[in-house]
């Protein structure tokens, strides 16, 4: 019997738009289901969500503020594969719209 070598990656993935995030994760997953993979799992990771808080006028009113929030949504992709499979090439000609993050990470 003849077992295979599997390696592991990590593929995270950042956006501050959560359509066009789960677009990207889905456009991955089709990618790597067209290649007999072990495995694959997506892992959604909690939302960073950054107030900041601005004065209205620049001398006076100190009471009134306005308040601006951005969030940053993230994914983690973890693909399990056989190590003769070259992986990196496959996810650089995914082609991830412009707008998304990621990093890829060998563990």
């Amino acid at each position: 019997m003849v077992s295979k070598t599997t390696e592991k990656i990590r593929v995270r993935l950042e956006s501050f738009n959560h359509e066009l995030l789960s677009t990207s994760c889905q456009k991955i997953i089709n990618i790597l289901q067209k290649i007999e993979l072990v495995d694959f799992g997506l892992v959604t990771l909690p939302t960073d969500k950054r107030i900041y808080c601005v004065l209205r006028s620049p001398h006076v009113d100190k009471d009134s503020r306005e308040h601006f929030e951005i969030r940053i949504h993230k994914r983690v992709l973890e693909i399990s594969y056989d190590s003769t499979i070259n992986i990196f090439d496959l996810l650089s000609e995914s082609e991830l719209p412009p707008g998304i993050l990621y990093r890829i990470c060998l563990s």
